[in-house]
């Protein structure tokens, strides 16, 4: 029996996301599981309703661009394994290292995965917008645009793929924990008619059952 093909979206920005993808790079450990990533945007998701955020969201979203540009040149021009690394090495550095300067992590993330410099020119320009923009939709249409990222989905029995927004965990599971929380979320997500199941988050992001070499 071939893997599993999971789709998953992601902004470097979000925390919950990285965390998201710290479970699914685990999951895939003790599941059938090949991880396809794919970017989209939280400037793009919230471009329509920008005046009406909250001051502190319309200043960040505009600085989530850098990274999710360079992610899409990166994904354009060299292959899955290459974007998961760099995916990897941008989360270590803003979600574990604490570095909120695009200006400093993409260069860093550049550098640790072994990939240009000149590719952080990307992060300023609109060369990239389009598939960006593209990626993102295919993500977004799959789930709607009242959520967020990340975005997960999978091919049903129907050979039709569907997806979710989630899961939201913290901290991210590990070992059989991992494969575990697969199982419930691939059952709901190829579950015909099923849409959410939700409650009030107490706890924010932990990461300390992470570890990165920065």
């Amino acid at each position: 029996m071939s893997n599993k093909t999971v789709d998953f979206w992601f902004d470097p920005a979000c925390p919950w996301a990285w965390m998201t993808s710290r479970w699914i790079i685990e999951a895939s450990q003790v599941r059938e599981l090949d991880v396809r990533w794919n970017v989209m945007s939280l400037f793009v998701l919230n471009e329509p309703n920008l005046d009406e955020l909250p001051e502190k969201y319309r200043e960040l979203m505009p600085r989530t661009l850098p990274a999710v540009r360079v992610a899409t040149a990166v994904a354009e021009q060299y292959d899955n394994e290459t974007l998961g690394r760099l995916y990897t090495a941008l989360g270590n550095r803003i979600h574990l290292g604490g570095e909120k300067d695009p200006e400093v992590y993409i260069p860093a993330a550049l550098a640790a995965v072994g990939l240009p410099a000149e590719l952080a020119a990307a992060g300023k320009s609109e060369e990239w917008d389009e598939a960006l923009r593209a990626s993102h939709q295919r993500g977004i249409g799959l789930v709607g645009t009242d959520v967020g990222t990340p975005v997960v989905a999978v091919e049903n029995d129907e050979g039709v793929q569907v997806g979710l927004f989630g899961p939201v965990v913290t901290p991210a599971p590990q070992g059989e924990a991992a494969g575990k929380l697969w199982d419930g979320v691939y059952a709901v997500t190829t579950t015909p008619g099923f849409y959410e199941l939700k409650r009030s988050r107490t706890n924010g992001p932990n990461f300390d059952n992470l570890t990165a070499d920065l």
